[in-house]
This record gives structure tokens, C-alpha cells and sequence, in this order.
């Protein structure tokens, strides 16, 4: 029994002890090729270790401190081709990214050793799948409720931003990963705020982006949305195309008369 018991325990030894030892190389490996790609990439801004580089003037930065940003924050700014930035500006647009994901995994690796932040959510977290049609219809709703509360302001009621005080802009939220939303919220990339899970739930999070995803999806009744930009651009085409046309209108009627007594005053 003593002898099987020792086979037992050197065998299981055997198959689990080199997997771990494996898994351990291969994050170091990650942070060493996210290391790598930082001082290439975002040193010249963030410094070498991410502590960030001040300029000349008082309370000014190149680049922020990377140091507890966390992981997500890294996603989403690399992932949505924020960063690296082409030029210096007041804020960040979305564009091509310049990492794929293997490299942008490694870069959130290396700054999430750097010090404790937020972690990239599991699909999990923000996705609806495997509910049922009412628990999904009742998510939407619940989402609908705190993103009208909290995010009509900057964003549109319709999710398509729009501007903001000082040069800002709030961008459009349509066809944006479900994973950067979540991100976004749970780290408050420049001007935005930032949503914890102490002031938003995880649970709410998905409803947030299960709402959103279901405004994508509702077909446009009215035809012509004019972007779904809310009543300025609505107001904006009533005075210009509505009212103009019927003055426009009047003048014509009111010319087509004149000519027309013309015509029967030398008849």
C-alpha cells in the first residue's frame, strides 16, 4: 500500500507539476514581449516604466502614469487604435490599431505588472447569450433605464455621441466590441467618467451594453433619422428644408401671380 501510494503521488506530481511551471513561463514570457514593445512603443510618452513623462509646464504630462491603470484600460485604448497616439492632441480617436491582439495582450500583461488595476472582463461579463428571450428582454430594459440616466448626457440618447465642452467629442457607441464598452466603464478613458463596479454592478454593465446592442438591431420606422442625433438636427432640417421650402413656395406663388395679371392687363 505504501509503495502504490508513493507511485500515485510521483505520478500525479509528474502531470501537474510541469504544466504549472509552463503556465508561469509563459505569462513571464508575455510581460517580457510586452516589455519589449513598450519601450519601443509608448516609453517616449509613458516612460520607460510607465511613470509617465511631465512636460515644462506644472500639472501638464506627455503621458500619463501607466502604474495601476490595469489591464482593461491597456485593451481598450490599444484595441480601439487610441494609442499609440499619431500626434499630441486633446483627445485620442478611435482608429486602426497598430498591435494585433497577441501583442496587445502582451502589452496589457506588462502593464498590469506594474502595479494592481482593473482586469480585461471574460466574454461572460457582458455578454446576454444563453438567457432566455424574457430575462434578455428584461436586461435591455434595465439597461435602458441607467444608460438614459447616466449616459444621454455626453452620449445621445441614440449612442451616437456627440460634442462636449472645450474641443471634446463624445464618440458614437455604435458598432463599437461589447468588450470596449465594458472596458470604458469600468476605466473612464480621458473625459469620461468612470464607472466602478461600486457605482455600476457587472450585472448592470452587460444590461448597458445588451441595450445598446439592441438599438443596433431595431429597425428605423421613420425612414430618414438624420443620424438620430436628437432634436438640434431635427430642428435644424425643420427650419432650413420645411420652413425654407414654403417660403420658397409662397415666393413662387406670389411671382407666378404677377405674372399673370401682367398678362391679362396687355390682353
Amino acid at each position: 500500500m505504501l509503495l502504490i501510494g508513493l507511485l500515485m503521488t510521483g505520478g500525479l506530481y509528474a502531470a501537474f507539476s510541469p504544466a504549472t511551471a509552463q503556465d508561469t513561463k509563459t505569462d513571464a514570457e508575455l510581460i517580457e514581449q510586452g516589455r519589449e514593445l513598450f519601450l519601443v512603443g509608448c516609453s517616449s510618452c509613458h516612460g520607460l516604466n510607465g511613470e509617465g513623462i511631465p512636460t515644462q509646464r506644472d500639472g501638464n504630462v506627455y503621458g500619463p502614469s501607466l502604474i495601476g491603470v490595469g489591464a482593461a484600460a491597456v485593451d481598450f485604448q490599444v484595441g480601439t487604435g487610441r494609442m499609440p497616439m499619431s500626434q499630441p492632441g486633446q483627445q485620442a480617436k478611435r482608429k486602426e490599431r497598430a498591435f494585433d491582439e497577441q501583442e496587445t495582450a502582451a502589452l496589457s500583461a506588462f502593464v498590469a505588472s506594474l502595479g494592481p488595476g482593473p482586469a480585461i472582463p471574460n466574454e461572460t461579463d457582458y455578454s446576454v447569450d444563453g438567457m432566455t428571450e424574457a430575462e434578455r428582454e428584461a436586461a435591455i430594459v434595465r439597461g435602458g433605464q441607467i444608460f438614459l440616466t447616466n449616459c444621454t448626457a455626453c452620449h445621445n440618447f441614440n449612442g451616437q455621441g456627440g460634442a462636449m465642452p472645450h474641443g471634446g467629442y463624445a464618440p458614437s457607441l455604435k458598432g463599437v466590441d461589447s468588450k470596449h464598452i465594458y472596458e470604458a466603464m469600468l476605466t473612464g478613458p480621458q473625459t469620461m467618467d468612470v464607472f466602478s463596479d461600486g457605482n455600476i454592478s457587472p450585472d448592470q454593465k452587460r444590461d448597458v451594453i445588451a441595450y445598446l446592442r439592441s438599438i443596433e438591431e431595431q429597425p428605423e420606422y421613420g425612414g430618414f433619422t438624420l443620424g438620430g442625433l436628437g432634436p438640434v438636427s431635427e430642428g435644424m432640417y425643420a427650419w432650413i428644408i420645411g420652413i425654407g421650402g414654403m417660403v420658397g413656395f409662397a415666393v413662387w406663388i406670389a411671382a407666378h401671380t404677377t405674372r399673370s395679371k401682367k398678362d391679362k392687363v396687355e390682353a
